[in-house]
């Protein structure tokens, strides 16, 4: 698949960042999620330095995505937990159903 260049606009700068065709609506929409979090960092904070605000979102989003990966960690151990219960009750009640055909 090849790429194609495409122009977003942050902090009022234009970027031209190369991404697949099939992903430009992605970057685009990723582009403009990140203007509006530095739009809206910059007035509540009052920060006007553009390489702080950016290492701030930065740090922000790294913190967020690290917490996802880490709820999803947990989620993934919780239905392992869940199904090995499920197959150990599966196997028990088999079993119980086995017992009951040869008595």
């Amino acid at each position: 698949m090849e790429n194609q260049a495409v122009e977003v606009e942050i902090l009022g700068k234009l970027t031209r960042v190369n991404c697949p065709e099939d992903q430009k609506d992605t970057l685009v929409q990723a582009a403009k999620d990140l203007d509006n979090r530095l739009q809206e960092m910059s007035q509540r904070t009052k920060v006007t330095n553009e390489l702080k605000l950016l290492t701030i979102a930065a740090l922000n989003m790294s913190y967020e995505l690290n917490n996802r990966s880490n709820e999803s960690l947990q989620e993934v151990t919780e239905m392992n937990e869940r199904m090995e219960q499920l197959a150990a009750s599966l196997d028990d009640a088999i079993s119980k159903v086995k017992q009951g055909q040869q008595a």
